[in-house]
């Protein structure tokens, strides 16, 4: 079965192994999915990710991180979906709780967090939100 938002089950499946306590999560592989991963792990909120063979497929083993036994991450939600994709300038990127969340956004500098994206003046389609 073909999916229709690859990114956003792999965020389910990060929120669905931080509820039930595991060390890690796997998930398929895409260069789209690597670089979310990488902006993550910049911004604390994963310990890492590596490649590894999913069946006959390239997939990802991504170790979830807890604070005194609590998930990192408290919230992930996609922003822009395949049905309603959105977009943003730089000086109109969200802030997410008051600035102690972050909003993932693909730029044509790359993938990058909301405080990277306002520092290199750019903008471009919200992904997600984390906090």
């Amino acid at each position: 079965m073909a999916l229709t938002d690859p990114l956003g089950d792999m965020l389910t499946r990060i929120r669905n192994g931080q509820q039930a306590k595991k060390d890690s999560v796997m998930s398929p592989a895409s260069k789209l999915r690597a670089r979310v991963l990488d902006v993550l792990q910049r911004e604390g909120y994963i310990r890492g990710y590596s490649e590894e063979a999913l069946g006959s497929h390239p997939g990802l083993r991504i170790e979830l991180k807890y604070f005194e036994g609590q998930p990192a991450i408290k919230h992930v939600a996609r922003v822009s979906k395949p049905g309603r994709r959105v977009y943003s300038g730089s000086k109109e990127l969200p802030i997410v709780r008051n600035g102690l969340g972050i909003t993932i956004v693909s730029t044509p500098r790359g993938v990058l967090s909301d405080a990277e994206a306002r520092e290199q003046n750019v903008g471009g389609e919200v992904l997600a939100e984390v906090f």
